[in-house]
């Protein structure tokens, strides 16, 4: 099993940007926590604060069979064209998000990528990474 993370803009500042909302710990620190966990899946982690490059990562990884997960970041709120994607491909994707994004600003509550994910994990730090992981691996079983 073969899993892509696709992170957004601002994501290559976890760790650094307002701890008090995403935390004090990086991606090198989820990863490690992933390939511990579940040392049986192959795990891509790529991120870009453009949004093209997010739309060529999901058109790429879905086409090389990786289920994924995908924190778009402010563009999970405003990309249509990210969206399009997704569904274009037929991605087969958890959206996740660091911060409870309903306790945030109301532009935050809109997801446009919402619509096409097998589901939403949203609010429970880098640990949401995680728990995306063990639902596709469910997903990807009960798929088999």
């Amino acid at each position: 099993m073969k899993i892509c993370i696709i992170n957004g803009p601002n994501l290559n500042l976890l760790g650094t940007r307002e701890p008090s909302i995403y935390g004090s710990k990086g991606m090198e620190h989820v990863l490690a926590t992933l390939h511990a966990a579940f040392p049986n899946i192959k795990f891509i982690h790529v991120q870009s604060n453009l949004e093209g490059e997010l739309i060529n990562f999901v058109h790429e990884y879905t086409q090389k069979g990786y289920l994924l997960i995908i924190n778009a970041g402010g563009y999970s709120h405003t990309s249509v064209a990210l969206a399009d994607a997704v569904k274009a491909v037929n991605a087969r994707f958890v959206e996740v998000h660091v911060s409870n994004i309903y306790s945030r600003e109301a532009v935050r509550h809109t997801l446009l990528l919402a619509p096409h994910a097998l589901g939403i994990i949203t609010g429970f730090g880098l640990d949401s990474y995680r728990l995306a992981a063990e639902y596709l691996l469910r997903f990807y079983q009960e798929e088999k």
